[in-house]
């Protein structure tokens, strides 16, 4: 079996890896978090300009005709550098739900995406909803089209949203409609969540008209296209999680080769050395059970089980990383100047995003006894 992938996915890594690189420098990035800017319209506008906004856009609509694999390796690259664009919510919320699930015709905002002009964002959280299924916003049929009424928190990036995917109740079943931020009745409240100051913004929705041509999918398909979606947001969030701990890893590595104490590197301590180890251990076991997840989604096959995985070890391996990163950077480590404490911060959000490490294994065995394909059932105990 051939693991490598291949020159063209190479190239669009090496593509990706030197454009953040080049802009998302320490010293840039530090600049940028003490500004008012929600992302950095530059390195979008170079992402546009190098075709990586369209990656996983049909040709048809004006993208590269790639795939969700593609997209994630350019999401590793992000992370590595905590570059501050809307790429998660605008290419994997909004991008990937419309190009499988949308018409012709929809599928031309994708070109707008590509391109750099338009940003899309779903609408999957709620306050006090345990899933994005459930949902108080309401679509009410009109002559020429449908009504929309209700809220839901927190639309990652929504402030610079040009269209955002609504899940709503229509006839007491679950829809996802497209709406435009610029329509009647939207209104979208900046706020920051989670310790890493993310960028989301409320929604509210009062009397909003949209046309027949918003409905994403048929009408009682929601369920479905969440559930599609949730996985492979779950991924991509694994594929950030593996670029922000693998660089935590590889910077900590470098700063014990050049940090004496006694005279000689602390990368010369033998526990120091172990803690590492294990760190290079953790960032693997990320990178692999997200790939094996990442596969067989790609491939068409069942992978809530492999999602389940790769989201525990992208939640409780990454903690013990990004921890081990800051503990071993000493004072360094607790200055907000210094760029260690952005990937703590950005991997503690990600992880609290994905759910904790013991709602993932609990979600797993549920998954696993309710089949048995693997055998369990038949284990006596």
């Amino acid at each position: 079996m051939d693991f490598k992938f291949s020159d063209d996915q190479n190239a669009i890594r090496e593509l990706a890896y030197q454009i953040f690189t080049d802009r998302a420098t320490d010293e840039f990035l530090l600049t940028f978090s003490r500004g008012d800017e929600t992302y950095d319209e530059p390195l979008w506008a170079t992402l546009a300009e190098q075709g990586l906004l369209g990656i996983a856009v049909p040709e048809s609509a004006g993208g590269s005709g790639l795939g969700f694999t593609e997209l994630c390796l350019v999401l590793e690259e992000q992370g590595r550098r905590v570059a501050p664009v809307p790429l998660f919510s605008s290419l994997v919320l909004g991008g990937l739900p419309v190009a499988e699930f949308g018409t012709a015709e929809q599928q031309q905002l994708l070109a707008a995406m590509a391109s750099g002009e338009a940003k899309l964002s779903a609408a999957v959280a709620e306050l006090g909803m345990n899933s994005a299924m459930q949902t108080t916003v309401s679509a009410t049929a009109s002559d020429k089209g449908w009504v929309l009424d209700g809220a839901r928190a927190a639309v990652p990036d929504g402030a610079v949203a040009d269209y955002i995917l609504v899940p709503a109740e229509l006839d007491g079943q679950s829809s996802v409609f497209i709406v435009p931020t610029s329509a009647d009745g939207v209104s979208l409240t900046p706020v920051e969540i989670g310790i890493s100051g993310q960028r989301a913004a409320h929604l509210s929705l009062v009397g909003v008209k949209v046309d027949e041509h918003a409905l994403l999918g048929d009408a009682g398909q929601g369920e479905q296209i969440i559930e599609w979606l949730e996985q492979r947001a779950n991924v991509a969030q694994c594929a950030l999680q593996v670029g922000v701990t693998e660089e935590a890893m590889k910077r900590t590595a470098a700063y014990l080769g050049e940090r004496k104490q006694f005279g000689i590197p602390l990368g010369s301590f033998q526990a120091l050395a172990m803690r590492m180890a294990d760190s290079y251990i953790d960032v693997e076991a990320i990178r692999t059970t997200y790939w094996l997840a990442l596969w067989r989604l790609s491939n068409g096959r069942d992978a809530r089980a492999e999602v389940r995985a790769a989201k525990w070890w992208a939640c409780d391996a990454a903690h013990r990383v990004v921890c081990t990163a800051q503990h071993l950077h000493g004072g360094m480590g607790a200055d907000i100047e210094y760029p260690i404490h952005r990937f703590y911060l950005l991997a503690k959000q990600l992880s609290y995003t994905l759910g904790n490490g013991s709602q993932q294994l609990e979600k797993l065995g549920q998954l696993l006894a309710a089949d048995d394909s693997l055998g369990f059932q038949a284990l006596e105990v």
